[in-house]
């Protein structure tokens, strides 16, 4: 992945209090940082030998604390040593930071880790910056996917951008004519039941469902155009930070199955057009559980 020219993208003002901080200069520090993270998934694809089952949280290989290890080092050494919520070294404490205002990097090293295991080549690097209680700048890079892969990126305020096209969400879809994609968690069982139910009434109702196992390069496809909406449960920050500011960037909403703003730290993600997210909305509301927020 090389890192987009700034120059050449389609970049208005930015809004607000972003202005505090060079978000493009940072968005060059990340993709650096990212690149690197790539060239270790790269050294691992087809070669992985060490994989464990992390404690409801699915597998974890060396691919991935090596890629979160090296990604960490050159955000730091960039001098944007922010905060640091990483998927591999997380501990539930760190949620804390997501409450307050100061910088936050939020990473996933490898999103479909299952996959990159199995040698699908649908995985990817989620990279987010929070700030001031919301997204800020993201990035998820796709290596085996396209020619060269494929690099998503955001400012808020700026658009969202694949390498430099601009990307825009599906408008004007309706849940008949609705291309979507979801995921599926099997480690809580009343959870599992519940999204069962909701794809139940979701698939009868929509052109198509797909099922590719990284929520941050679905949330990437939805701003593309590609996918119309995407619907979880489960997501941890890292899965969609990066990806959420790509969808509202690219002129599309994320809220929560009852239709909440988007947080972080909110256990659903409803995204796609305004319209269509709230068709899905009014369709699950039957069967989603008191506890989905």
């Amino acid at each position: 992945m090389i890192a987009p020219n700034l120059s050449h993208a389609i970049l208005g003002q930015a809004k607000g209090s972003i202005r505090q901080m060079d978000l493009e200069n940072v968005l060059q520090s990340a993709f650096e940082a990212v690149n690197k993270g790539e060239s270790v998934l790269e050294s691992y694809f087809g070669r992985v030998k060490q994989i464990e089952r992390k404690h409801l949280a699915g597998l974890v290989t060396e691919a991935d604390k090596e890629s979160e290890f090296t990604i960490a080092q050159s955000l730091k050494q960039s001098g944007h040593d922010f905060l640091f919520l990483g998927e591999e070294s997380f501990q539930e404490s760190q949620s804390s930071y997501l409450q307050g205002r100061d910088p936050v990097w939020i990473l996933d090293p490898l999103d479909g880790t299952t996959n990159f295991v199995h040698g699908f080549p649908i995985f990817a690097i989620s990279l987010g910056l929070y700030w001031q209680g919301q997204i800020v700048l993201g990035i998820v890079s796709a290596p085996k996917m396209g020619e060269h892969g494929e690099s998503y990126w955001a400012i808020r305020g700026k658009g969202a951008f694949l390498d430099n096209q601009r990307l825009r969400v599906r408008q004007n879809v309706i849940l008949g004519d609705a291309f979507l994609a979801t995921g599926f968690i099997a480690d809580f069982e009343e959870q599992l039941v519940e999204q069962v139910d909701i794809f139940n009434h979701v698939v009868r109702k929509a052109r198509a469902v797909r099922r590719a196992g990284a929520a941050a390069y679905d949330l990437a496809l939805v701003a593309r155009g590609v996918f119309d909406g995407y619907w979880e449960r489960g997501l941890k920050p890292w899965d969609s930070a990066a990806g959420s500011l790509l969808v509202t960037e690219a002129g599309g909403v994320v809220q929560s199955y009852r239709a909440s703003p988007y947080h972080p730290l909110k256990n659903t993600v409803i995204a796609g057009s305004l319209g269509l997210v709230q068709q899905i909305q009014e369709l699950i509301k039957p069967v989603i559980r008191a506890d989905s927020e």
